[in-house]
């Protein structure tokens, strides 16, 4: 994947500064999710872990809204019709999106206006952090169609950002999450006017794009892994981790701009 020539089918990318921007682009049905845009973004995701010109990645939807979730006619319509291995087919690909979010290195930050439900709000939580408008609306309404909440991750990922019991009220009731109580509740890392939202995601992404992006990784390797480790493997492995990044040359930068009262400049290596 060429970064600067990369010309997705089924939304929008631009590229500048190290930072991608993924545009999901159906305003007029407020950007649902089809089968092909389900793919197309896992094998980005999948292929950014050899993009390291790309260092940071911003997710957004077009015309006011985030996204609204599978698309009725184009999703949930054949799904009805589909025999058991073909559901099964279609809901691993879902979560193999999320898999492809969680394990590519790049933080990933969701900047999130107007409707964001269903599918989207699974790619707005796998997302490592959120910025949202006042006007925001994130519903898990997956109990409202009849399903469980346990979607693309929702039950394992869901609870560790806004905790066990919230997660619960969400996925058994499908309700909206307001804004302002999604950032109370720590869904939200920040929220941002309509004008500033776009201006404030790339602003947070430009300042990891231009951090030290191997630890960046790292970072987000280790959130990942130690889910399901005891404290003292946790720490082992943390260990491990920064001697590993204890010999990469932004370290050394960064001691050496310490020592002269300057601020480092960081290249990823």
């Amino acid at each position: 994947m060429n970064p600067e020539s990369f010309k997705p089918q089924h939304f929008l990318w631009h590229f500048d500064g190290g930072v991608g921007t993924v545009t999901l682009n159906r305003p007029d049905r407020m950007n649902p999710l089809t089968f092909e845009s389900y793919a197309e973004m896992r094998d980005m995701f999948r292929e950014l872990v050899y993009v390291p010109e790309v260092k940071a990645i911003v997710v957004t939807g077009a015309a006011g809204n985030f996204s609204s979730g599978g698309d009725v006619h184009e999703i949930i319509g054949p799904l009805v019709e589909m025999d058991m291995p073909g559901l099964l087919k279609f809901t691993r690909m879902t979560g193999d999106l999320v898999k492809a979010m969680r394990n590519c290195p790049q933080p990933i930050i969701a900047a999130v206006d107007g409707i964001c439900v269903g599918a989207g709000a699974i790619m707005s939580m796998a997302s490592d952090l959120r910025i949202a408008t006042p006007e925001a609306k994130t519903a898990f309404l997956f109990n409202r169609v009849g399903l469980a909440g346990c979607d693309m991750g929702a039950c394992a990922i869901l609870p560790r950002i806004i905790g066990q019991g919230r997660a619960s009220e969400l996925l058994f009731t499908g309700r909206t999450m307001g804004a302002e109580e999604g950032e109370r509740w720590g869904f939200f890392n920040k929220l941002s006017t309509k004008a500033d939202l776009m201006k404030d995601a790339q602003d947070m992404a430009a300042r990891l794009a231009s951090g030290p992006t191997f630890a960046n990784g790292m970072t987000k390797n280790q959130l990942n892994m130690e889910w399901d480790m005891s404290l003292d493997t946790a720490i082992e492995a943390e260990a491990q981790a920064q001697a590993i990044c204890m010999q990469t040359k932004d370290f050394e930068r960064a001691y050496h701009a310490f020592v002269a009262k300057k601020k480092p400049v960081f290249e990823g290596d």
